[in-house]
Protein backbone atom coordinates (compact mmCIF):
# COMPACT_ATOMS: atom_id res chain seq x y z
CA UNK A 1 0.00 0.00 0.00
CA UNK A 2 2.98 2.38 0.25
CA UNK A 3 4.98 3.38 -3.03
CA UNK A 4 8.25 2.21 -3.02
CA UNK A 5 9.89 5.54 -3.94
CA UNK A 6 7.67 6.80 -0.78
CA UNK A 7 9.50 8.20 2.45
CA UNK A 8 7.75 6.95 5.58
CA UNK A 9 9.07 7.79 9.16
CA UNK A 10 9.66 4.35 11.20
CA UNK A 11 8.23 6.72 13.90
CA UNK A 12 4.94 7.36 11.97
CA UNK A 13 1.92 5.66 12.57
CA UNK A 14 -0.19 5.04 9.68
CA UNK A 15 -3.21 1.93 9.94
CA UNK A 16 -2.03 -1.30 7.67
CA UNK A 17 -4.11 -0.45 4.97
CA UNK A 18 -3.18 3.60 4.75
CA UNK A 19 -2.28 4.00 0.52
CA UNK A 20 0.69 6.38 0.18
CA UNK A 21 1.78 7.35 -3.41
CA UNK A 22 4.72 7.89 -5.13
CA UNK A 23 7.49 10.03 -3.90
CA UNK A 24 5.42 11.13 -0.84
CA UNK A 25 7.27 12.34 2.42
CA UNK A 26 5.97 11.49 5.78
CA UNK A 27 7.56 13.02 8.70
CA UNK A 28 7.85 11.31 12.43
CA UNK A 29 5.02 11.90 15.04
CA UNK A 30 2.22 11.42 12.33
CA UNK A 31 -0.80 9.31 12.85
CA UNK A 32 -3.08 8.12 10.05
CA UNK A 33 -6.15 6.19 10.15
CA UNK A 34 -7.41 3.28 8.40
CA UNK A 35 -8.79 3.84 4.64
CA UNK A 36 -6.84 7.25 4.02
CA UNK A 37 -5.59 7.50 0.57
CA UNK A 38 -2.73 9.67 0.43
CA UNK A 39 -1.63 10.82 -3.22
CA UNK A 40 1.57 11.50 -5.03
CA UNK A 41 4.63 14.32 -4.00
CA UNK A 42 2.62 15.20 -0.57
CA UNK A 43 4.12 16.25 2.65
CA UNK A 44 2.88 15.05 5.90
CA UNK A 45 4.75 16.88 8.47
CA UNK A 46 5.26 16.09 12.14
CA UNK A 47 2.45 16.84 14.19
CA UNK A 48 -0.14 15.45 11.50
CA UNK A 49 -3.31 13.58 13.22
CA UNK A 50 -5.26 12.19 10.26
CA UNK A 51 -8.27 10.30 10.74
CA UNK A 52 -10.18 7.45 8.85
CA UNK A 53 -11.01 7.25 4.96
CA UNK A 54 -9.49 11.26 4.60
CA UNK A 55 -8.35 11.64 0.69
CA UNK A 56 -4.94 13.87 0.38
CA UNK A 57 -4.22 14.18 -3.40
CA UNK A 58 -1.63 15.66 -5.28
CA UNK A 59 1.18 17.92 -3.64
CA UNK A 60 -0.59 18.47 -0.28
CA UNK A 61 0.97 19.59 2.30
CA UNK A 62 -0.48 18.42 5.91
CA UNK A 63 0.61 20.18 9.19
CA UNK A 64 3.14 22.20 7.70
CA UNK A 65 5.69 24.43 9.73
CA UNK A 66 3.65 27.87 10.62
CA UNK A 67 4.43 31.00 8.83
CA UNK A 68 4.34 32.93 11.96
CA UNK A 69 8.04 34.35 12.75
CA UNK A 70 6.97 33.79 16.81
CA UNK A 71 6.58 30.43 15.93
CA UNK A 72 10.15 28.51 17.60
CA UNK A 73 9.70 24.89 16.93
CA UNK A 74 7.63 23.94 19.02
CA UNK A 75 5.52 21.14 19.41
CA UNK A 76 2.01 21.39 17.67
CA UNK A 77 -0.55 19.91 15.80
CA UNK A 78 -3.17 19.22 12.80
CA UNK A 79 -6.02 17.36 12.95
CA UNK A 80 -8.02 16.13 10.00
CA UNK A 81 -11.33 15.04 10.67
CA UNK A 82 -12.58 11.35 8.86
CA UNK A 83 -13.89 11.21 5.45
CA UNK A 84 -12.66 14.62 4.48
CA UNK A 85 -10.92 15.66 1.20
CA UNK A 86 -8.13 17.48 0.72
CA UNK A 87 -7.35 18.31 -2.95
CA UNK A 88 -4.25 19.35 -5.32
CA UNK A 89 -1.78 21.35 -3.40
CA UNK A 90 -3.63 22.47 -0.13
CA UNK A 91 -1.51 23.78 2.06
CA UNK A 92 -2.51 23.27 6.18
CA UNK A 93 0.08 24.46 8.78
CA UNK A 94 -0.33 23.13 12.01
CA UNK A 95 -0.81 25.06 15.10
CA UNK A 96 1.70 27.60 17.52
CA UNK A 97 2.09 27.98 21.51
CA UNK A 98 -0.73 30.20 21.11
CA UNK A 99 -3.19 27.22 20.98
CA UNK A 100 -0.77 23.96 20.30
CA UNK A 101 -3.00 23.31 17.23
CA UNK A 102 -5.37 23.90 13.82
CA UNK A 103 -8.00 21.61 12.94
CA UNK A 104 -10.37 20.65 10.00
CA UNK A 105 -13.24 18.58 10.76
CA UNK A 106 -15.10 15.78 9.35
CA UNK A 107 -16.34 15.75 5.77
CA UNK A 108 -14.83 18.84 4.55
CA UNK A 109 -14.10 19.80 1.17
CA UNK A 110 -11.01 21.55 0.55
CA UNK A 111 -10.60 22.73 -2.96
CA UNK A 112 -7.20 23.09 -4.84
CA UNK A 113 -4.37 25.69 -3.89
CA UNK A 114 -6.68 26.39 -0.94
CA UNK A 115 -4.95 27.40 2.82
CA UNK A 116 -5.39 27.02 6.37
CA UNK A 117 -2.42 29.22 8.37
CA UNK A 118 -1.79 27.79 11.87
CA UNK A 119 -4.21 28.15 14.98
CA UNK A 120 -7.27 27.84 12.27
CA UNK A 121 -9.91 25.79 13.41
CA UNK A 122 -12.70 24.41 10.49
CA UNK A 123 -15.34 22.68 11.81
CA UNK A 124 -17.91 19.68 10.10
CA UNK A 125 -19.32 19.25 6.52
CA UNK A 126 -17.13 22.96 5.38
CA UNK A 127 -16.33 23.66 1.92
CA UNK A 128 -13.90 25.91 0.83
CA UNK A 129 -13.63 26.59 -3.27
CA UNK A 130 -10.36 26.75 -4.50
CA UNK A 131 -7.48 29.39 -3.52
CA UNK A 132 -9.35 30.17 -0.34
CA UNK A 133 -6.80 31.58 1.99
CA UNK A 134 -7.28 31.80 5.43
CA UNK A 135 -4.88 33.76 7.75
CA UNK A 136 -3.77 32.59 11.14
CA UNK A 137 -6.67 32.15 13.98
CA UNK A 138 -9.65 31.74 11.68
CA UNK A 139 -12.37 30.18 13.08
CA UNK A 140 -15.17 28.23 10.46
CA UNK A 141 -18.09 26.87 11.54
CA UNK A 142 -19.92 23.63 10.34
CA UNK A 143 -21.30 23.44 7.17
CA UNK A 144 -20.35 27.12 6.14
CA UNK A 145 -19.42 27.23 2.33
CA UNK A 146 -16.64 29.35 0.76
CA UNK A 147 -16.32 30.53 -2.75
CA UNK A 148 -13.24 30.51 -4.50
CA UNK A 149 -10.16 33.02 -3.88
CA UNK A 150 -11.98 34.56 -1.24
CA UNK A 151 -9.19 35.81 1.50
CA UNK A 152 -10.27 35.45 5.24
CA UNK A 153 -8.38 38.09 7.43
CA UNK A 154 -6.68 36.29 10.49
CA UNK A 155 -8.87 36.23 13.92
CA UNK A 156 -12.18 36.26 12.01
CA UNK A 157 -14.97 33.97 12.77
CA UNK A 158 -17.26 32.87 9.86
CA UNK A 159 -20.26 31.43 11.36
CA UNK A 160 -21.87 28.24 10.96
CA UNK A 161 -24.26 27.62 7.70
CA UNK A 162 -23.48 30.58 6.10
CA UNK A 163 -22.19 31.06 2.48
CA UNK A 164 -19.79 33.41 0.71
CA UNK A 165 -19.23 34.35 -2.56
CA UNK A 166 -16.10 33.45 -4.71
CA UNK A 167 -13.51 36.09 -4.59
CA UNK A 168 -14.42 38.33 -1.98
CA UNK A 169 -12.69 39.79 1.35
CA UNK A 170 -13.24 38.67 4.92
CA UNK A 171 -12.33 41.30 7.60
CA UNK A 172 -14.87 40.69 10.16
CA UNK A 173 -17.01 38.47 11.20
CA UNK A 174 -20.04 36.48 9.90
CA UNK A 175 -22.95 35.55 11.63
CA UNK A 176 -24.28 31.89 11.04
CA UNK A 177 -26.69 31.40 8.60
CA UNK A 178 -26.14 33.95 6.39
CA UNK A 179 -25.57 34.86 2.62
CA UNK A 180 -22.25 37.57 2.08
CA UNK A 181 -21.17 39.00 -1.49
CA UNK A 182 -20.24 42.19 -2.68
CA UNK A 183 -17.33 45.20 -2.21
CA UNK A 184 -17.29 45.68 0.34
CA UNK A 185 -18.60 42.14 2.26
CA UNK A 186 -22.55 42.60 2.79
CA UNK A 187 -24.92 40.26 4.71
CA UNK A 188 -27.54 39.95 1.90
CA UNK A 189 -29.80 37.87 4.16
CA UNK A 190 -30.42 34.17 4.54
CA UNK A 191 -28.69 31.11 2.99
CA UNK A 192 -32.31 30.37 2.69
CA UNK A 193 -31.64 27.21 0.03
CA UNK A 194 -28.78 25.98 2.23
CA UNK A 195 -30.67 25.71 4.94
CA UNK A 196 -33.75 24.28 3.16
CA UNK A 197 -31.29 21.38 2.41
CA UNK A 198 -30.32 20.63 5.06
CA UNK A 199 -33.62 20.36 6.32
CA UNK A 200 -34.30 23.29 8.47
CA UNK A 201 -38.08 23.60 8.96
CA UNK A 202 -40.08 26.42 7.39
CA UNK A 203 -40.68 28.02 10.91
CA UNK A 204 -36.69 27.89 11.96
CA UNK A 205 -35.81 29.79 8.48
CA UNK A 206 -38.76 32.41 9.04
CA UNK A 207 -37.59 33.15 12.11
CA UNK A 208 -34.22 33.86 10.96
CA UNK A 209 -35.61 35.99 7.90
CA UNK A 210 -37.31 38.20 10.88
CA UNK A 211 -33.71 38.09 12.97
CA UNK A 212 -31.91 39.18 9.86
CA UNK A 213 -34.41 42.00 8.83
CA UNK A 214 -34.16 43.45 12.37
CA UNK A 215 -30.33 43.42 12.36
CA UNK A 216 -29.45 44.22 8.87
CA UNK A 217 -31.93 45.76 7.03
CA UNK A 218 -34.33 47.84 9.48
CA UNK A 219 -33.51 51.12 10.95
CA UNK A 220 -32.45 49.92 14.59
CA UNK A 221 -29.17 49.84 16.25
CA UNK A 222 -27.64 46.50 17.29
CA UNK A 223 -29.01 47.01 21.00
CA UNK A 224 -32.01 47.64 20.04
CA UNK A 225 -32.02 44.77 17.25
CA UNK A 226 -30.84 42.55 19.81
CA UNK A 227 -33.61 43.11 22.02
CA UNK A 228 -36.00 42.90 19.03
CA UNK A 229 -34.62 39.60 17.96
CA UNK A 230 -34.61 38.05 21.73
CA UNK A 231 -38.33 39.52 22.46
CA UNK A 232 -39.41 36.80 18.86
CA UNK A 233 -37.18 34.06 19.00
CA UNK A 234 -39.93 31.57 20.66
CA UNK A 235 -36.31 30.01 22.02
CA UNK A 236 -35.39 28.59 18.68
CA UNK A 237 -31.90 27.27 19.07
CA UNK A 238 -30.76 28.71 16.01
CA UNK A 239 -31.32 31.93 17.13
CA UNK A 240 -29.66 31.49 20.18
CA UNK A 241 -26.82 30.38 18.32
CA UNK A 242 -26.74 33.81 16.08
CA UNK A 243 -26.85 35.45 19.33
CA UNK A 244 -24.19 33.75 21.10
CA UNK A 245 -22.21 34.59 17.99
CA UNK A 246 -22.76 38.13 18.00
CA UNK A 247 -22.12 38.28 21.59
CA UNK A 248 -18.71 36.45 21.25
CA UNK A 249 -17.84 38.47 17.87
CA UNK A 250 -14.32 40.42 18.59
CA UNK A 251 -13.31 41.91 15.33
CA UNK A 252 -16.71 43.42 14.24
CA UNK A 253 -19.91 42.03 11.83
CA UNK A 254 -20.06 42.17 8.51
CA UNK A 255 -23.44 44.21 7.94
Amino acid sequence: MIHPTALVSPKARLAPDVEVGPYTVIAEDVEIGPKTKIGSSCFIDEGARIGAEVEIFHGAVVSGRPQDLKYAGEKTRFYVGDKTIIREFVTLHRGTSATGQSSVGKNCLLMAYAHVAHDCRLGDNVIMANAVQLGGHVEIGDWAIIGGGTVVHQFCKVGAHSMVGGGFRITQDLVPYALAAGYPLKVLGINKVGLERRGFEKKTVAALERAFRHLFRGKLNTSQALEKVRAESDSLPEIKTLLDFIAAADRGLIK
